[in-house]
């Protein structure tokens, strides 16, 4: 039993599931992509799979910089969310492209920490978060015993792993989103400091909060087929929030034919910082806020210039913005397609 006993404490802890790369090339060789400005970025594909099923359980494609891999698009083909949420990838790259053109060299992007190393890469900005967080850890609760492997093996396949310090301001930029409006916004700004800073957030963070702070910020999500009736659609949402008690929702678009639902449970989660910024049914469309400034929306994302410098230099804009409208100064980003 003494044998076995320090066997099971020396003998190191695997990861459940493995990266295998089915295909590597220039990024114009991966049209699903749609990263047309950044044709000869290295990109590495690579099915998930576990050894229990013989199909992967999703789909990562990498941006290669430097020694270090860069999750750019990731597909889940299982019914569970594993490790990242899927979204469509025209949204990052049109973003990326948006704040490439328009907003300052020395300007500072600040949002999720995947977000952050996105948009790091592909627009040469400064972020707070170079470093793989993996915060929320999103991983079945049967792996929950293998979540130290399953940090070092996904450290192993980023070529780095997280910053101690990163992981402290990380902490404070969360705990900010679930704070109250004005409140959130100060803890913000202080992270930011002087510079002119762009706060980026996208619909599926609310669901990752969720999972950081379950006792804080209650969502739940679930997926809607659209089959050409919006009506009842709509209908189909709000019996889902009385039968569950709900108090408030949003939509992502994650194809033509699908759609992601995010609920959440009580008006304490919709007063948060993060509920303020996105477009719930319970509260004035983000259009409508003056402070913060919104300033571009492209699908699930949504951009705020937040530096109380910024905000203080900034002139009045003549009019609201409007679905295709490009509105812009010289050091700020143009409103476009806001749904």
């Amino acid at each position: 039993m003494l044998t076995w006993y320090a066997w099971l404490i020396l003998t190191p802890d695997t990861s459940p599931y493995r990266y295998q790369q089915t295909a590597t090339g220039k990024a114009g060789e991966f049209p699903e992509l749609e990263l047309d400005a950044w044709p000869d970025l290295a990109i590495h594909q690579y099915d998930i799979r576990v050894e229990e099923t013989e199909q992967p359980v999703a789909q990562a494609w990498f941006g290669q910089h430097a020694n270090q891999q860069i999750l750019l698009n990731w597909k889940n083909l299982a019914g569970e969310q594993l490790l990242a949420l899927d979204q469509k990838a025209s949204e990052l790259s049109t973003l990326a492209a948006a704040i490439d053109k328009h907003a300052p060299r020395d300007a500072l992007l600040l949002g999720w920490w995947d977000t952050s190393r996105q948009l790091a890469l592909l627009t040469g900005r400064d972020v707070l978060f170079h470093t793989p967080l993996h915060q929320p850890l999103i991983i079945p609760q049967a792996w929950q015993t293998h979540e130290q492997a399953i940090r070092a093996y996904e450290d192993q396949q980023a070529g780095i792993a997280a910053d101690p310090q990163e992981q402290q301001l990380f902490q404070r930029f969360t705990q900010s989103l679930v704070n109250p409006l004005t409140e959130g916004l100060d803890e913000l700004r202080q992270l930011a400091g002087t510079r002119d800073t762009y706060l980026v957030v996208h619909v599926s963070d609310l669901y990752k909060l969720g999972l950081l702070y379950p006792d804080k910020f209650g969502v739940a999500y679930k997926h809607y087929r659209m089959t050409g009736n919006l009506h009842g659609m709509i209908s189909h949402l709000k019996t889902e929030m009385g039968t569950r008690g709900y108090y408030t929702y949003t939509l992502q678009s994650l194809s033509d034919d699908l759609i992601r639902a995010f609920f959440l449970i009580d008006e304490a989660s919709a007063n948060t910082l993060l509920a303020k910024l996105l477009p719930f049914t319970s509260q004035p469309s983000p259009l409508e806020r003056t402070t913060p400034q919104l300033i571009y929306q492209q699908g699930g994302y949504w951009v705020y210039r937040i530096t109380e410098k910024a905000l203080e230099q900034r002139q009045p804009t003549a009019a609201p913005y409007e679905a295709g409208q490009e509105h812009m100064t010289d050091s700020t980003l143009p409103a476009d397609q806001v749904q």
